[in-house]
């Protein structure tokens, strides 16, 4: 399989998980210190994926995968 197969074949497979899960999350770490006591809590982030790069995503793997070579 030659790489552009490959990254055409990630690029919709990353395409179709953002329009399926539209971001992700992670858990971000906080310390704080209030003079002598230090405190540390998590704090839930969420990244949002918007549709278009989701779409751009699809279309530019599908039309790498479906492209011809020339040379």
């Amino acid at each position: 399989m030659s790489p552009m197969k490959i990254v055409a074949i990630a690029l919709i497979a990353a395409g179709v998980a953002a329009l399926v899960y539209r971001g992700f999350e992670y858990t971000r770490r906080h310390d704080v210190e209030l003079g002598p006591i230090d405190v540390q809590y998590d704090a839930p982030e969420r990244v949002e994926i918007p549709v278009w790069a989701g779409v751009l995503a699809v279309g530019a793997g599908t039309v790498l995968l479906l492209r011809r070579r020339t040379a």
